[in-house]
C-alpha cells in the first residue's frame, strides 16, 4: 500500500502542485509599472547615449539651423521675383494700353487727315477764276451706280464780295447711246432749284434706261429762262 502511494506521488499521475503568492494584486500592478518604467529609462538613456557616441545630436541640430536658414533665403528671393514679376505685369499692361491708345490716336489721326484733304479740295474749287463774274459752276461730278442710278453732284459760287442771294433752277442733260442709237434722257420731274448767297452744294440722283450707256452730263444754271452759267463733263 505503502509502495502504491509513494509511486503515485512519483510518477506522472501524482496529483497537482500549485504555490500562491500571499502579495496582494495592488502592489504586484505597482512593482509591474515600477519595473517597466526602469527599463523604458534604461532604453531612452541608451537611445541619447548612442546619439552622442554616434554624434548625431549636435550635427541635426546644425542642419536644422541650416536648413532653416535656407529656407528663410528662399522665401526672401521668392518675394523679390513676385514683386519683379508684378512690376513687370504692370509695365506690360501700361505699354499695351499706350499702344492701343497711340492705334486709336493715329486712325483719328488718318480721319482727319482724309477730312482735311476733302476740305483743301473743296476750298481749292472756291477760289474764282480771273475774270469770272455772276455764277460760275466749280465741282462738277457724276458716277453712274450699279443699281442703273446717275448721281451727280454740284458745286455753284459767287465770287462777288457781297453776293446777293441766287434763286435759280438746274437743267440737267443726259446724252448716250440706247440701243445702238444716240439717246438723251427726259426729265421727268421739275428741275432742281437751287438757293445760295456765297457758295452751294447741290447732289441728286436720275434713273436709267436699263441699256443705256451715259456719255456726257450737262449742267445749266437758270434764272428763269436766263443761262447763268453752263459746264459739260464727259464719262
Amino acid at each position: 500500500m505503502r509502495f502504491r502511494l509513494l509511486r503515485r506521488r512519483l510518477t506522472i499521475s501524482a496529483p497537482r502542485m500549485a504555490v500562491r503568492s500571499t502579495l496582494p494584486w495592488p502592489f504586484r500592478w505597482i512593482f509591474a509599472a515600477v519595473v517597466l518604467g526602469f527599463c523604458a529609462a534604461i532604453g531612452l538613456w541608451a537611445f541619447e547615449f548612442g546619439k552622442v557616441i554616434a554624434g548625431l545630436d549636435g550635427g541635426a541640430q546644425e542642419e536644422v539651423t541650416r536648413l532653416r536658414a535656407e529656407l528663410l533665403k528662399l522665401k526672401a528671393e521668392r518675394d523679390q521675383a513676385q514683386v519683379v514679376a508684378n512690376t513687370a505685369q504692370t509695365l506690360l499692361t501700361t505699354e499695351k494700353a499706350a499702344q492701343e491708345q497711340l492705334l486709336a490716336q493715329k486712325k483719328q489721326l488718318e480721319a482727319d487727315n482724309l477730312g482735311l484733304r476733302d476740305d483743301l479740295g473743296f476750298f481749292d474749287k472756291l477760289i474764282p477764276s480771273t475774270g469770272v463774274e455772276g455764277i460760275a459752276i466749280r465741282g462738277l461730278e457724276a458716277e453712274v451706280q450699279d443699281d442703273r442710278r446717275l448721281r451727280w453732284r454740284i458745286l455753284l459760287i459767287q465770287p462777288q464780295k457781297n453776293a446777293g442771294e441766287f434763286k435759280g433752277t438746274l437743267d440737267i442733260t443726259v446724252t448716250g447711246v440706247l440701243g445702238g442709237k444716240p439717246w438723251t434722257l427726259l426729265p421727268v420731274t421739275a428741275a432742281p432749284a437751287v438757293k445760295f448767297s456765297q457758295f452751294g452744294r447741290f447732289q441728286g440722283v436720275l434713273e436709267l434706261p436699263p441699256q443705256a450707256v451715259v456719255m456726257s452730263v450737262t449742267v445749266k444754271v437758270l434764272d428763269g429762262s436766263v443761262v447763268k452759267a453752263t459746264q459739260a463733263l464727259k464719262l
